[in-house]
């Protein structure tokens, strides 16, 4: 009978474990762990906003502007054969997109050198291909940034723990040493994660944006191709 006893009593007691393990691991949500990491995480949690934000506004602009009809050269070709340059500048003006821009460009020096057009046509692609990288030097700078500031939570986590460690004496508990070291790790990972989702994220819309200038490149020497005929 008192085995029995203790059985039951054992089980309880196991089950009591259990259920405190599990509010103590729902009281444990990210928010606490990123209240341990201290003010330090305040910069990299802003830097993080300033990421996520420019990778989609970044993404949608680019994809937009890669976008490129098959046909959209052979109508300019056929409008110009016809003489019809102000359709196809409306026609490429519809567009909104660089290389309506750029090919638009080049139909208004029609009548002028061929070098003249070249030139127009070359200066307004690179005008749309800045337009296209605004943000990246910042995105690349986050991806270097974040980790620092991280490491630097790191240092500034040490050396709490060490003052409190001075100050304590010979009584060093792991209370004591938890609130420094919690820092010190936080904020090491929350810079990492940030920065390494600025670095891909930099790299990935970087080779969107050089897709996008070989699609500019490559119509506007067909379109200066296209001009050799009416002449």
């Amino acid at each position: 009978m008192s085995i029995l006893l203790q059985l039951v009593q054992g089980g309880n007691v196991v089950s009591d474990t259990t259920a405190a393990a599990s509010e103590g691991g729902s009281a444990l949500d990210v928010l606490s762990l990123i209240w341990k990491g201290g003010i330090v995480m305040i910069p990299i949690g802003i830097l993080f906003v300033i990421a996520v934000y420019l990778t989609f506004e970044r993404y949608f602009t680019i994809k937009k502007a890669g976008v490129l009809d098959s046909q959209f050269m052979g109508g300019i070709k056929e409008m110009v054969v016809e003489g019809d340059i102000k359709g196809a500048q409306r026609h490429c003006q519809d567009r909104g997109t660089p290389i309506g821009l750029m090919i638009a460009k080049g139909l208004s020096r029609i009548g002028k050198p061929l070098k003249d057009i070249s030139v127009a046509v070359e200066n307004v692609g690179k005008l749309e291909v800045y337009e296209l990288e605004k943000g990246m030097p910042l995105l690349a700078t986050i991806s270097g940034a974040a980790p620092m500031l991280g490491f630097l939570g790191t240092v500034t986590g040490m050396i709490r723990t060490f003052n409190q460690m001075q100050d304590s004496g010979q009584q060093i508990t792991a209370d004591l040493l938890s609130g420094g070291i919690g820092e010190a790790m936080m904020t090491t990972v929350a810079g990492l994660v940030v920065g390494i989702f600025a670095y891909i994220s930099y790299n990935l819309l970087t080779s969107m944006i050089n897709k996008v200038v070989y699609k500019m490149e490559a119509t506007s020497v067909e379109f200066l191709d296209i001009l050799h005929e009416p002449a």
